[in-house]
This record gives C-alpha cells, sequence and structure tokens, in this order.
C-alpha cells in the first residue's frame, strides 16, 4: 500500500522514515509526485494535518498522511502554536524562528518557562474518506535560555523536555523517537487503523 507523505520539511521526513520503518507501507514524500504544499489556513493543528492530507490526495489518487505540529509556549499565551513553523515570518528558516522565540522570553523566570509540543497527524483514504484518522501527542518541557545541542531540527535546541537537563536536540535519535509529540502521534494513529500499540518509534 502506498502512502502519500504530505510535508516538505526534511527534519520531518527524516523523523518520518525512521519511524515509519517497521510498516509495512510504502511512504512517499509528496515532493517525489510533484506535489506543493498548499497554504496553511487552519486554526489548529488538525485543521492543517487534515487540509494538508486531502490536498495531496486530491492531487495524487493515493491515500496520504499528514502531520501538523508546533510548539505552545505557555509566558507567550500559547505562541507560537499554529504558526510555529512561520513564527519570524512567511518563509523563515529555523534560526530566525528561534531568535524570535528567545527574545520573546528573554526576562522570563525559570518557573514560567514551561511548554509543550502538540502533533495532529491525519490519514486519509481518498476523496470522500467522511471519517479520517486522526493521532494525537503531546510533550510536554520547558524553554531554555540559549540553543543548546546540534541534532533535530525546527526548535529542539531550546526545548527541554520534562525531568530532562538536556534539550532535544542533545539527545539522541532513538530516545527522541521513543518520547516525542510525533512518536506519540504515530503510536496513536497506528493504534487506531490497526488496534495494535506499541509497534511505532519503539
Amino acid at each position: 500500500m502506498r502512502i502519500i507523505l504530505a510535508t516538505r520539511n526534511a527534519g520531518k521526513i527524516r523523523e518520518f522514515a525512521d519511524l515509519l520503518g517497521p510498516l509495512s507501507f510504502e511512504f512517499l514524500p509528496q515532493a517525489e509526485l510533484g506535489i506543493e504544499p498548499p497554504e496553511e489556513t487552519g486554526e489548529t493543528f488538525e485543521d492543517n494535518a487534515l487540509l494538508k492530507a486531502r490536498h495531496a490526495v486530491a492531487l495524487s489518487g493515493l491515500p496520504a498522511m499528514a502531520d501538523d505540529s508546533g510548539l505552545e509556549v505557555d509566558a507567550l499565551g500559547g505562541a507560537p502554536g499554529v504558526r510555529s513553523a512561520r513564527y519570524a515570518g512567511e518563509g523563515a528558516d529555523d534560526l530566525a524562528n528561534l531568535k524570535k522565540l528567545l527574545d520573546a522570553m528573554k526576562g522570563v523566570p525559570d518557573n514560567l518557562r514551561s511548554s509543550r509540543f502538540h502533533c495532529v497527524i491525519a490519514l486519509v483514504s481518498n476523496l470522500e474518506d467522511r471519517s479520517p484518522v486522526l493521532g494525537r501527542g503531546v510533550w510536554e518541557g520547558t524553554i531554555l535560555r540559549a540553543p543548546r545541542g546540534s541534532g533535530g531540527f525546527g526548535y529542539d535546541p531550546v526545548f527541554a523536555p520534562r525531568g530532562e537537563q538536556r534539550s532535544v536536540a542533545e539527545l539522541a535519535a532513538a530516545e527522541k523517537h521513543a518520547r516525542s509529540h510525533r512518536s506519540t502521534a504515530l503510536r496513536d494513529l497506528h493504534a487506531r487503523v490497526c488496534g495494535v500499540t506499541g509497534s511505532i518509534g519503539r
């Protein structure tokens, strides 16, 4: 069974390749079929995940899976939220987004730097699919005062998971895959599709 992976984010593609390795599906990044991503106009992670998956289905005729994920910071009223990838503006890169976040968090005391990664993954089988499957994951943590580590992508260098002194960018890939919001969402999705738990990211 071939499923389109509806993302152009290279970091996400690498993570999905690792996390989905045990499954007997062929996953194709949408760029391999010349599919450009749609504008993300949804107000929630679920809205955007469904929008991206349905867009890929419409252009490919194949089932598609898409995630929408982001960072919510309590001291910033939940920002950057669904705008995490473009927090510093349309087309912003990871460094620009990190700088804007750290600038916004200057002066915030350690006990008020709580945050979380959210992820929603949508699997849409065809254009008539009225019951898409959704998997959800959350990863609680705190925002560091400066980037640390060279792994991962996005906000990983400034996010320390709850109970950790290390940033996500300092974790080994296997550690991240066992605990992250994306791996949790994939396990949730897989359980809903197959009724089997624990086979993804473990």
